[in-house]
C-alpha cells in the first residue's frame, strides 16, 4: 500500500520509476521491521486486555500510563509511514493515504482514543504484509524467467573450450552445451539432433526433439547429449533477454481502468481532506449542542475511511497477477491495457502459415519443363537460399545449394528476382509471372497445393509443390473462439483455393486467399471501419507486421515468428499454439472482471460507511474495516487469477 500515494502524482514514467523505487524501498523496511510489528502486536492486545477486559484499574485510570503504552505500540508501526509522508512533502504532495492515517491518528490520540489510533497503523502495516506476499507471488514467474538466464557460456576460441560471460560471445562462433545446462544464445543447432526442455520460454512442458541446422533459443534446457551451436545472435538481442525485457516493461503500459483510477484517487484524496474538516467544523453553525469533541472524531473517521488504498492497491496488482498467469501460460502481454482490450475482442482476424499451419514445409512434387531436373533444383535452391519464408527453407533443406545468388530482390507477396550464373532468375508464385509478362501452362491455375515456380531468362522452366500441415490444435482453437462469441477470419498471401479448403476444414468464419501484405491491411481497415468491432490480429511473418500494427490487439507467434511480427505485436504467445488465443481471451476477462469486483466492493463498502461516518454512526474500527479490511479483502480477491486454470 505504501507505493499508491506515488503513483497518483506524477506522470506514467515518472509514476512507473516512483513505484518501483518505492517498493523495493518498502520491502526492505518492512522485512527488518516484522520484529516491530509482532512487538507492537503484543503491547497493544494486552493494552486491550487491560482496557476491556480485565479493566484494571490502575491502567484504565491512569492516562499518562495508557497514553504510552499505546504509544509504544503506534511509533514501532507507524513510523514508515510518517517517513512516506514526509518524502512525498518534500515533494510538494501533502494529500496521499500516508497523510490521511497520520492526521487521522494523531487526532485519535488527541482525543484519547488511543487503541483506536493504534489499530489504524497496526492493521494498515498487517495489510501491507499481504499485499507484499501477493506481489511477491505475482512475481514468481518472472523470478522464474530471471534464473532461466544462463550466467556462463563455454565457446570454443583458439583451438580449446573456454568459459566466459554470453554478453562476451560473438556472432558466428560454436559454444558448447552439456545437460543439464542451459542455452545461453541463440543459435543453429550444429549437432545431429537435440532433445530441449522449453518450458522456461514457451510454458510447454513437453521435450522439443531439435534436427542439425535448426533454430535453438536462449533458455532452453538441454536434456540428453552435449551438444554444439553456432551462435546467430548476440546477448542482448537473445530471446530470453527479450521476452525479459517484454515482461519488464509491460508494467510500465496501464489500462485506462488503472490510470483512471490513479487520477480519481489524485482528485479525491483532498476533496475528502476538505469534507473531513467540514465534518469537523461546520457543525458549530448549525447544531446547539456542538461538541468539537465529538465533531472532530467523526472528522477522523470519515479521513481514515476515505484512504484510497484498496482502490489505488488492488486494481495494479489484479492487472498484474493477469500478466503473471498469462506468463504463466506461454503468453506475454506487453501491457495491463491489452489485457483489457482483448477482454473485448469482436473477432479474431489470422493469418495462416505458421499461424493455424505448422509452416514446416515439405518438397513433394518437381515437375521442370526443357530444362534437367538437377539444374532446375540447382537453381531454384541458389534463389531460394537468399530468403526466410518457410517455404524457401524447404526447398533448402530439400536441395542444398551450390551456386550463389546475386543482386538479389525481394517483391512482396510475390517471390524472388536475382541473377545466377549470368541468368535473370525469377522464383516465386505466378502473379511473379503475370508481373513480368512470362507465359505458363494454363494447368497450373488449377493445382491446389501451394506452388513455387521458376523462370529463367524469361522463360517458365517448371514448378514444385510444397505440403503444410495444419497445427494440432487449429480447430480446437477455432471452436474454442466461437464458443466465446469471437468471429473469426483468415487472410493468407497463400492460394485461395488452398485457403478456402482450410477454412472449411477448421470452420473459420470467413476467408480470404491470394493477399499481399497491402491486401491484408486493406481488409483490416474495412472490418475496423465498424465502431463497435474490436479487432486481434494473429501472424508470425515480417509481411504481418503492417496488420499487426494496424489491429486492436496484435499477437505474434513467438516461437517460429519473425523479430519484426514479435517486436510489432502487443502479445506475444511463446508457444506458437493458436489456442493460446481463446486463453488470453479468457485471462483478460478473469482480470477484468476481478478488477471491476474490486472497484465496485471498495466504493461501496466506503460509500456507506462514509455516510454512516459522517452521521456519527461508525466509530474508528469500522472507519479500519472500511480501509484496511477491504483493502485486505480486494487484494485476496486479485490473487485468485494466479490460481486459476484456464486451458
Amino acid at each position: 500500500m505504501a507505493n499508491c500515494s506515488s503513483g497518483c502524482c506524477e506522470t506514467d514514467k515518472q509514476q512507473e520509476h516512483s513505484h518501483q523505487h518505492n517498493h523495493s524501498d518498502h520491502d526492505h523496511s518492512h522485512g527488518s521491521s516484522k520484529t516491530g510489528l509482532v512487538i507492537s502486536l503484543v503491547i497493544f492486545f494486552s493494552g486491550l486486555i487491560l482496557d476491556f477486559w480485565i479493566k484494571a484499574d490502575w491502567f484504565t485510570d491512569n492516562v499518562g500510563l495508557r497514553f504510552g503504552w499505546y504509544f509504544a505500540s503506534y511509533i514501532l508501526v507507524a513510523f514508515s509511514v510518517f517517513k512516506e509522508a514526509l518524502e512525498l512533502a518534500r515533494k510538494w504532495e501533502f494529500f496521499n493515504e500516508f497523510s490521511l492515517m497520520g492526521i487521522a491518528t494523531i487526532g485519535a490520540f488527541a482525543i484519547g482514543e488511543f487503541p483506536e489510533g493504534v489499530a489504524v497503523m497496526l492493521f494498515y502495516t498487517i495489510g501491507e504484509m499481504f499485499q507484499e506476499a501477493a506481489v511477491s507471488r505475482a512475481r514468481n514467474n518472472i523470478k522464474a524467467l530471471l534464473d532461466v538466464r544462463p550466467k556462463e557460456a563455454t565457446v570454443f576460441r583458439d583451438g580449446s573450450w573456454k568459459t566466459i560471460a554470453p554478453e562476451k560471445v560473438k556472432v558466428g562462433e560454436k559454444i558448447q552445451v552439456k545437460v543439464g545446462e542451459k542455452i545461453p544464445l541463440d543459435g543453429k543447432l550444429l549437432s545431429e539432433k537435440a532433445s530441449l526442455n522449453t518450458s522456461a520460454l514457451t510454458g510447454e512442458s513437453k521435450p522439443s526433439s531439435i534436427q542439425k541446422s535448426q533454430d535453438v533459443l536462449a533458455g532452453m534446457l538441454n536434456l540428453d547429449q552435449v551438444i554444439d551451436i553456432e551462435v546467430t545472435r548476440l546477448y542482448e538481442n537473445s530471446s530470453i533477454v527479450r521476452i525479459l525485457q517484454m515482461v519488464e516493461d509491460a508494467s510500465s503500459r496501464k489500462a485506462k481502468t488503472e490510470l483512471f483510477i490513479r487520477k480519481f484517487a489524485k482528485i479525491y484524496t483532498p476533496i475528502v481532506f476538505a469534507l473531513a474538516v467540514l465534518i469537523t467544523f461546520m457543525p458549530y453553525f448549525f447544531v446547539t449542542d456542538y461538541q468539537f469533541r465529538n465533531w472532530l472524531y467523526r472528522g477522523l473517521v470519515f479521513l481514515v475511511i476515505s484512504c484510497p488504498c484498496a482502490l489505488v492497491i488492488s486494481i495494479p496488482l489484479g492487472y498484474f497477477g493477469g500478466i503473471g498467469a498469462a506468463s504463466r501460460n506461454g503468453i506475454l502481454f506487453k501491457g495491463s491495457n491489452f489485457l483489457d482490450l482483448i477482454a473485448s475482442v469482436t473477432t479474431v482476424v489470422m493469418d495462416k502459415t505458421g499461424t493455424l499451419t505448422k509452416g514446416v514445409f515439405k518438397v513433394q512434387d518437381i515437375v521442370p519443363e526443357n530444362i534437367s531436373k538437377e539444374e532446375f533444383l540447382s537453381v531454384l535452391a541458389a534463389v531460394e537460399s537468399q530468403s526466410t519464408h518457410p517455404i524457401a527453407k524447404a526447398i533448402v533443406q530439400f536441395q542444398p545449394p551450390t551456386q550463389q545468388a546475386e543482386s538479389v530482390e525481394e517483391i512482396s507477396g510475390k517471390g524472388i528476382k536475382a541473377m545466377v550464373d549470368g541468368n535473370i532468375v525469377l522464383a516465386g508464385n505466378t502473379s511473379l509471372l503475370n508481373t513480368y509478362q512470362i507465359p505458363y501452362p494454363a494447368e497450373l491455375k488449377t493445382i491446389v497445393e501451394t506452388m513455387v515456380v521458376l523462370a529463367i531468362h524469361n522463360q517458365y522452366r517448371g514448378f514444385v509443390t510444397i505440403a503444410d500441415e495444419v497445427k494440432e490444435d487449429a480447430e480446437l482453437a477455432i471452436k474454442e473462439l466461437k464458443s466465446q462469441g469471437v468471429r473469426t477470419m483468415m487472410l493468407s498471401g497463400d492460394k485461395d483455393v488452398l485457403t478456402q479448403n482450410i477454412a472449411r476444414k477448421l470452420g473459420i468464419d470467413n476467408a480470404f486467399g491470394g493477399l499481399l501484405p497491402e491486401g491484408k491491411v486493406e481488409k483490416l481497415e474495412i472490418l475496423k471501419s465498424n465502431p463497435k468491432e474490436i479487432v486481434a490480429f494473429v501472424g508470425d511473418g515480417i509481411n504481418d507486421a503492417p496488420v499487426l500494427a494496424l489491429s486492436d490487439v496484435g499477437i505474434a507467434m513467438g516461437g517460429l515468428g519473425s523479430d519484426a511480427a514479435i517486436e510489432t505485436a502487443d502479445v506475444i504467445i511463446q508457444t506458437d499454439q493458436p489456442s493460446k488465443i481463446s486463453t488470453a481471451i479468457k485471462i483478460g476477462k478473469a482480470t477484468k472482471k476481478i478488477v471491476y469486483q474490486n472497484i465496485g466492493l471498495a466504493f461501496g463498502v466506503k460509500i456507506i460507511v462514509l455516510i454512516l461516518g459522517a452521521g456519527g454512526l461508525a466509530n474508528m474500527w469500522e472507519a479500519v474495516f472500511a480501509d484496511v479490511g477491504v483493502a485486505l479483502l480486494a487484494i485476496l480477491n486479485a490473487v485468485r487469477i494466479q490460481n486459476m486454470k484456464f486451458d
